[in-house]
């Protein structure tokens, strides 16, 4: 009878090794790899077992974005008090947590983003997939606040309310790469004052107040 015990070996989780090789590298050396089988032999893999997971740098950068949005949320959607919070204090949580998400890659996002023209126009091509699945997740919380009556039902301008959040949280993004007041608190309180705007904005208003009431009075005139 064998005695010999087999050592069993970890299989290794390459998605990751290629994410954080990557961050590493743009740290370290403050660009990205020069190519695919550079970066590869630094890993110490074959190009071909790359493109298993990934099919260009601009592929990692996307996963980087949407890994810190997921991260992100599974904080929020983990504490039992966010069930209770409003539409709006649940895009409140969800900004603050992304902010401090973002905080443990400052160096990276500096490193790809602080020295590119920013402002609305100039989203990169490797956002659209973080901006894609945040729009899911903002659709959500404005479908709760429509039946809370939080935020009003209006026509046409309703189905927008999801981009007018991304557009918040790509300001955010930005004001927050240029932030440097102690602990981020400025990018703090641009939060709160911009998400206060836009939940008063998307909120029934004294305009649409006077409106239901002028349709009233045309319709039991």
């Amino acid at each position: 009878m064998d005695t010999t015990s087999t050592k069993k070996t970890a299989k290794k989780d390459y998605r990751k090794l290629i994410l954080d090789g990557f961050v590493s590298h743009v740290l370290e050396e403050g660009t990205l790899p020069n190519s695919v089988f550079k970066f590869a032999k630094e890993l110490k893999m074959k190009e071909g077992d790359f493109y298993t997971y990934f099919t260009s740098f601009d592929a990692i950068k996307s996963a980087v974005w949407v890994q810190i949005f997921e991260d992100a949320v599974t904080q929020i959607e983990a504490q039992e008090v966010y069930k209770e919070y409003s539409a709006r204090e649940k895009f409140l949580g969800f900004l603050f947590t992304w902010i401090e998400e973002l905080k443990k890659n400052r160096s990276y996002l500096l490193s790809l983003y602080g020295q590119k023209p920013k402002g609305m126009t100039s989203l990169p091509k490797e956002v659209k997939e973080f901006k894609e699945k945040f729009k899911d997740f903002a659709s959500e919380i404005i479908l709760e606040g429509k039946e809370t009556q939080e935020i009003a039902n209006r026509p046409v301008i309703s189905d927008r309310y999801d981009e007018a959040l991304w557009l918040q949280v790509w300001f955010v993004f930005n004001y927050w790469l240029d932030d440097v007041s102690p602990r981020f608190e400025k990018t703090d309180a641009a939060i709160e004052k911009s998400v206060n705007l836009a939940f008063d904005l998307m909120g029934k208003s004294a305009l649409d107040s006077f409106i239901d009431f002028a349709k009233f009075l045309y319709q039991n005139k």
